[in-house]
């Protein structure tokens, strides 16, 4: 299965002033697989060490941190001679030991130590935030998320769309639209998880996928009984259990009062900050204004939760897989959730981007997501049909003076002299369009800018 944050790893791997790398993500997005992977195909060894229910490293990192010490400890857990040159050391589900996680300082502090260390683990965002002597400043850290629309192509041998895509050409794109919604609809359905992408790939049987992906939340839930404080555990399978209904709604603000009458922030604050720290949903919050930095102007009372997977949140739905034959009804269904949270998803995986939202305070006007890149403000509208009326994003434009936005919808691509329509197969070039358009609107003399195409 190709996973495009290997080219991450090949880049961090050629990096002469590397530290330890902290791989973070949710449960089953193939944190594990991915650094096997690496492993495996660009080292001649591997030492694969997992952290959990691990007595024995519990007790080598209970001592002195001393480096010679600890390798020579990796070394005879995992059975394999630790060469600096040729051999990468995996600590897998390192936060169940915490002192690890701490050592990790003292191989980025020692010169004579240049070793390749990859570090994992599902629960490792909570860890971070529940008083861990985390090395600030002596690793780097990467995010993994479930496969995206373009991993998902290249899964299911459809690597010739991937690269129309890729290349920006949308004109080609649009001869084999067909082909691309299809896929889409089942993108939809199938998500991302790697374990039911797999499945799907293998003979495209939509009931094992479903069964994956409910044994995948039936796993996530135990793990609310396993590792989340006893008395903050009800609270956060309220809020899990609500996502589904929260985005169903027309306004997909998240309100309290709709998990339990009379619920205030104070009561789930814990629970929706556990839940986002372990990777399994997304806050994106209000912003009161389109202006650079963004974060300055957010809301931190005031957002939307998505999930972290589409396939998740369908099969949370119970999203009948005959809808998937049902026209274009599965874009639409819960009012446009399933085509949020996909480009909620999109954005993370695609662009790691950092997404917020603006709605108006007197009036229904909304903007789904607005983004910041270079410097610059994209405000980005999103519609499960191919429904080209962008009032909101018009005014949004217009009101802090942007160069222009961008539509997400079902349409084909359309350049116009203050909007981006990008279809919703295609979101992976926003950037790139971005880029492109920026240079129009800077230097109109050249082919094509400040014109409608």
């Amino acid at each position: 299965m190709k996973r495009f944050a290997m080219q991450r790893l090949e880049e961090w791997k050629a990096d002469k002033d590397r530290l330890p790398l902290i791989i973070r993500g949710a449960r089953q997005v193939g944190k594990t697989w991915l650094m096997k992977e690496f492993g495996r195909t660009r080292f001649k060894k591997c030492a694969y060490i997992n952290f959990d229910q691990n007595k024995r490293m519990q007790h080598l990192f209970s001592g002195d941190l001393n480096t010679e010490r600890i390798l020579q400890g990796l070394a005879i857990e995992s059975d394999v001679e630790i060469n600096p040159a040729d051999t990468l050391i995996i600590l897998d589900e390192v936060q169940e030991v915490p002192q690890a996680l701490q050592s990790l300082k003292y191989f980025a502090e020692d010169e004579r130590c240049s070793y390749y260390i990859l570090a994992a683990g599902s629960l490792l965002g909570i860890a971070m935030h529940s008083g861990t002597s985390f090395p600030v400043g002596k690793v780097d850290s990467m995010n993994l998320y479930p496969l995206s629309f373009s991993e998902f192509l290249c899964a299911v041998k459809s690597e010739g769309l991937y690269e129309i895509l890729a290349q920006r050409d949308f004109a080609m794109a649009a001869n084999f639209k067909d082909r691309l919604v299809d896929l889409l609809k089942n993108y939809y359905f199938v998500g991302g998880m790697p374990a039911a992408v797999a499945a799907y790939a293998k003979d495209g049987n939509l009931k094992n996928v479903r069964r994956i992906q409910k044994r995948l939340i039936s796993d996530y839930e135990q793990d609310f009984s396993k590792h989340a404080p006893k008395e903050v555990i009800p609270r956060i399978r309220m809020v899990w259990d609500g996502v589904p209904s929260q985005l169903a709604k027309e306004n997909k603000k998240f309100i309290y009062s709709v998990l339990r009458e009379g619920a205030r922030a104070k009561d789930f604050e814990l629970a929706i900050q556990w839940l986002c720290d372990c990777g399994l949903c997304h806050k994106v919050s209000r912003i009161k204004k389109g202006a650079v930095p963004l974060k300055a102007y957010q809301e931190l009372s005031v957002f939307k939760l998505y999930m972290a997977d589409v396939g998740i949140l369908a099969a949370m739905a119970d999203l009948d897989a005959r809808t998937l034959l049902n026209g274009n009804a599965i874009f639409t269904e819960f009012k446009g959730a399933l085509t949020e949270q996909y480009v909620c998803q999109q954005l993370l995986a695609e662009l790691e981007a950092a997404s917020y939202y603006w709605s108006a305070e007197k009036s229904c006007g909304e903007v789904d997501f607005v983004l910041q890149h270079e410097g610059n403000i994209i405000p980005v509208e999103v519609k499960a049909e191919e429904n080209l009326n962008a009032k909101s994003l018009k005014n949004f434009v217009a009101k802090y003076g942007l160069p222009f936005g961008v539509r997400v919808s079902m349409s084909d691509y359309r350049e116009q002299e203050k909007l981006i329509n990008l279809p919703l197969y295609g979101i992976a070039a926003l950037w790139e369009e971005c880029e492109a358009k920026t240079a129009k609107t800077l230097f109109p003399g050249l082919p094509g800018g400040g014109s409608d195409i």
